[in-house]
């Protein structure tokens, strides 16, 4: 594990490890089919999962690392998820829609919650983080937001929006800087990402006419 924790380069006076490097650009990848609707993201997103946990645990910012045990876990349910072939729309591909209302105020109030109780337990053990508040925000945010992806919510993208304002600062301040610099590109994919899951929805959402091919 030593050498997954060393510097691999520097860039713009910023060292960048091999860790973060790694587990980053596969995180990128996994992003990448999720756009796709690829059942790869899920295996993607996990292997990330992995080597980042290394990063931060050795880095000792508990938020980050426990999000990276979360997301293995929410993977492991988005493959199962998926793999189930009862979102497949008609073209074979994963069914994707928008939530219904209740469902987004279900996701925006677990956020909200699970933020406070994240930051509040960070607050009173700040060995489990130094930076509380933004580590809480990240890891639930991430979680909420995988968690609907796996339920196929075009609202996802939205989340993991939210995910990327907070956590590009974080980044660089934490001495993580390939993850900043990803965390721009998750940016880039997140928005056409979402502009192809929100066309694919409204497409689903549209009625067959009658006597057309299905």
């Amino acid at each position: 594990m030593n050498w997954l924790n060393s510097e691999a380069f520097s860039l713009f006076g910023q060292h960048i490890k091999w860790s973060d490097m790694i587990g980053n650009v596969i995180g990128l990848i996994g992003l990448a089919f999720g756009w796709r609707r690829s059942l790869w993201t899920w295996p993607a997103q996990f292997l990330s999962g992995l080597i980042l946990f290394a990063a931060f645990a050795t880095a000792h910012l508990a938020g980050s690392a426990g999000k990276q045990i979360v997301v293995m876990l929410v993977a492991t349910y988005g493959f199962w998820q998926w793999n189930r072939g009862r979102q497949q729309a008609q073209d074979g591909s994963i069914a994707v829609r928008f939530a219904t209302w209740r469902e987004r105020g279900a996701l925006a109030a677990a956020a909200a919650v699970g933020t406070l109780a994240v930051g509040g337990l960070f607050t009173a053990f700040p060995t489990l983080s130094w930076d509380p508040w933004p580590d809480a925000y990240i890891f639930v945010g991430t979680v909420v937001a995988m968690y609907a992806q796996a339920r196929g919510m075009v609202e996802f993208w939205f989340a993991w929006l939210l995910v990327d304002l907070v956590g590009v600062p974080l980044n660089f301040a934490n001495g993580f800087a390939f993850s900043g610099f990803v965390y721009i590109i998750y940016g880039a994919l997140v928005l056409w990402g979402l502009r192809d899951w929100w066309l694919r929805s409204r497409a689903a959402a549209q009625p067959t006419l009658e006597g057309a091919p299905a």
